[in-house]
């Protein structure tokens, strides 16, 4: 087995010139409990580099509807953390894709700080994104991590000043999550919306310079993700999948389905 603090770095140190990254986000026990494992094994085998698994909370105020109305689904189908745990160490018997544990920090206190770290490392987990622990709120977490051999991403925004850019940078581990309010809406203020992604996108090259960037940007298809990730490492996709497997599931045939969204994210209509 790799030694796990070395699968995030190893995907980048892989990939081969001018290719891109791409992480998906999964709601852990969305659309049921049983579903997780495999789509996980599926993503990976149609293109997925790396997954972020999300823990499910009971007030999730930062995520949009899309990803609140996951979250509300799979606490109704009975998820919990040990179970996310379980999850990952089956995941772990038969791929060693990189896996990030993302939510809020709230379930992390919940469980013990220390405990979480442990049994994370344990399961095979390689690093943590808890968006509401910003680098001066997280020390005791980034010490239990750091510790366990885990991974400290944190998120750079458009509001994010350079200064602020450049510290995140040296506090993360893995890579930085670059996320935006305003994404990649349509045709209405198109122009106007690509100006200023393409604005962060300069920042974030001149002021990250130790770890690789990741773009999260409501990236939709591979057009979207070829063009927002062309000056960065790669990109994230979480809503679009959630919204997929909405449309199609339980119908016969919803994992195939998702399965062949996830490849035309990767690699376009081939």
């Amino acid at each position: 087995m790799i030694a796990q603090k070395n699968r995030i770095q190893s995907v980048f140190e892989k990939r081969k010139d001018g290719d891109k990254i791409m992480s998906l986000f999964l709601t852990a026990g969305f659309p049921d409990l049983e579903s997780t494992v495999d789509l996980v094994l599926g993503f990976e085998q149609n293109g997925a580099d790396m997954i972020e698994l999300g823990m499910p909370f009971s007030d999730p105020l930062a995520d949009g509807p899309t990803i609140q109305y996951a979250s509300n689904e799979a606490i109704k189908a009975g998820i919990t953390m040990d179970k996310i745990f379980e999850m990952v160490k089956e995941i772990r018997l038969q791929s060693e894709i990189p896996i990030v544990l993302m939510g809020y920090i709230n379930p992390v206190f919940r469980y013990g700080v220390e405990k979480f770290c442990i049994r994370a490392e344990e399961c095979g987990v390689d690093g943590l994104i808890i968006p509401d622990a910003p680098i001066e709120e997280s020390g005791l977490l980034s010490e239990h991590a750091e510790k366990a051999g885990l991974s400290m991403i944190f998120l750079v925004a458009p509001n994010t000043s350079s200064e602020r850019m450049k510290l995140i940078d040296q506090r993360s581990s893995g890579f930085v999550y670059c996320v935006s309010v305003t994404g990649v809406t349509g045709a209405r203020d198109g122009e106007e919306v690509a100006q200023s992604v393409q604005k962060f996108i300069s920042r974030v090259r001149e002021n990250v310079q130790k770890n690789p960037s990741l773009v999260g940007f409501g990236i939709k298809n591979h057009t979207d993700a070829k063009k927002i990730s062309s000056d960065l490492d790669g990109f994230i996709v979480g809503s679009a999948l959630v919204e997929n497997i909405r449309e199609n599931y339980p119908e016969n045939g919803w994992k195939q389905k998702l399965f062949s969204f996830v490849k035309e994210l990767k690699f376009g209509n081939i």
